[in-house]
């Protein structure tokens, strides 16, 4: 994808906690909603309304609490900055807390979808999806 789109190569561990946490909302989301479609064909209204309810704060905590003991120090340094970077928006539907813990999540996933370690990415998303029911 680098090549592709001409990117420049940068130390991803320049990058701010919320910028990464800004792409990793969006491949996470991206990864969700793929996994959706490939289930079979539907409603987009259905497949919207699911995918919402997997990517919410909430769930992403969730999903934090079950990977977080399988975090090689790399990656829980990486969450761990995204979860207490301090965020000009604030929870809408979630507490503080769950929405610290999604931060980090998608500052994590925003990592490694940076760093192309794209099977490590779905991988950590599998597990916890599969352990929290809702794969």
């Amino acid at each position: 994808m680098k090549n592709g789109l001409g990117l420049k190569e940068v130390n991803i561990l320049t990058y701010s906690p919320l910028t990464l946490a800004y792409i990793g909302d969006d491949a996470y989301d991206l990864v969700i909603r793929t996994f959706l479609v490939n289930q079979g064909n539907m409603q987009v209204n259905k497949i919207n309304k699911r995918a919402n309810s997997i990517v919410k704060a909430e769930t992403q905590s969730k999903m934090v609490r079950v990977i977080e003991p399988i975090l090689s120090d790399e990656e829980r340094a990486v969450y761990k900055r995204g979860r207490n970077a301090k965020s000009a928006s604030t929870a809408k539907n979630a507490s503080v807390n769950d929405y610290r813990r999604a931060t980090g999540f998608e500052a994590l996933i925003g990592y490694l979808y940076l760093l192309g370690r794209y099977e490590r990415m779905i991988e950590l998303i599998k597990i916890s999806l599969e352990d929290i029911g809702e794969l």
